[in-house]
């Protein structure tokens, strides 16, 4: 059975939630009230792409963020997305050590970004890569060019 949001040192009580569902914390606190608190990284990363018509034309069509994966040590992943981090793809993982096979159950960035504040995490730098391609390979316009970008999230904690 967890404790109780004000027996582990939340604010308010644990009342007010923050827009990601949790706690509403401040940057110095983390999701266990402090105590036990562990540094490290945790990167943030998604795979995105969107297709351009002829001439850049205004009516780009970008497609959702299909899955934002977790790269990091696996105990600090478990403790800032709990049980929106998806563990099937590596279930038995020791705490103590890395993975790169962890994703979220959700697509919004934001909500990643916010869970990372609120347990204390801070960016330390961010990368983007993207390609390009033809379409009519795809079945589309021969003018049409489909780009693709993968983009990783480094936060830390100290």
């Amino acid at each position: 059975m967890a404790l109780a949001d004000s027996a582990r040192g939340l604010p308010n009580g644990g009342g007010v939630r923050s827009p990601s569902g949790g706690p509403l914390l401040t940057p110095s606190q983390s999701l266990d009230g402090g105590a036990g608190r562990r540094s490290g990284y945790i990167t943030i990363g998604y795979r995105g792409s969107y297709t351009i018509g002829r001439e850049a034309q205004a009516d780009a069509k970008f497609r959702r963020v299909a899955r934002i994966t977790v790269c990091g040590k696996t105990a600090l992943a478990k403790e800032v997305f709990g049980e929106t981090l998806n563990e099937s793809r590596d279930p038995d993982r020791p705490p103590e050590r890395y993975t790169a096979r962890y994703y979220l159950k959700f697509n919004f960035l934001e909500q990643a970004f916010d869970r990372l504040s609120e347990a204390g995490f801070r960016m330390a730098a961010c990368s983007s890569t993207g390609t390009c391609a033809f379409a009519p390979e795809q079945g589309g316009p021969a003018d049409d060019k489909i780009w693709t970008s993968y983009t990783e999230y480094v936060f830390c904690r100290d």
